[in-house]
């Protein structure tokens, strides 16, 4: 009689363990991951996306320096350490993305898919990204007015009528990841928000 109420008990307290985790990690918290996933996965094409119209951005055109001598000069990412600073932070943002958004993947397959651990290394993480793109932001800005506007002292006044499509790509890179360091911010905001939702519970 006694084994039979201790089994009863721990039934009750097994069922009692089930429906806390299912109150702390109901289709609220599910919904934020999809919506967190989806974020990563549009973070992941747009940072590769802008890495692919970076790098392909080479143009060469010939350049006359004299009556009737002309000579090859190509313009390309290459040339400008702010540049390849920048195709390396948005290397980082899509390699970054792509392991997390898979976490997030494996996370959401669980019964409890928000562990407060993964969420507040995701908020150190995608903090530490968005420094990073911020300053690969800023270190490009400088040199695409330059690129854009010229100067009036140098040779490059009218830079981008000679490389139009280097012009063309570079200006669409930058959009792109300004796109990215923008989608950074919901993803900081919504871990903060589970976290919060966690800390009340």
């Amino acid at each position: 009689m006694a084994s039979i109420d201790t089994a009863a008990s721990h039934a009750a307290l097994s069922m009692d363990v089930l429906l806390s985790e299912y109150r702390s990690c109901g289709p609220s918290f599910k919904k934020h991951a999809v919506v967190d996933m989806a974020l990563r996965v549009f973070l992941f094409a747009t940072a590769l996306a802008s890495v692919i119209v970076m790098v392909t951005s080479e143009e060469t055109k010939q350049i006359p320096v004299a009556p009737g001598i002309t000579i090859n000069r190509t313009a390309k990412f290459s040339s400008s350490p702010p540049l390849v600073y920048h195709v390396a932070a948005l290397s980082v943002a899509a390699f970054y993305s792509f392991i997390t958004c898979v976490i997030s993947i494996l996370v959401m397959m669980k019964p409890c898919g928000n562990s407060e651990k993964l969420k507040f290394r995701l908020v150190i993480l995608d903090s530490l990204l968005l420094g990073i793109m911020a300053a690969a932001m800023g270190a490009t800005i400088g040199v695409a007015y330059i690129t854009l506007k010229g100067t009036s002292h140098s040779e490059n006044d009218k830079f981008c009528d000679t490389y139009g499509s280097y012009c063309f790509h570079f200006a669409t890179a930058i959009l792109m990841s300004f796109i990215v360091s923008i989608t950074l911010l919901p993803l900081i905001w919504l871990s903060v928000y589970v976290l919060s939702k966690i800390a009340r519970k």
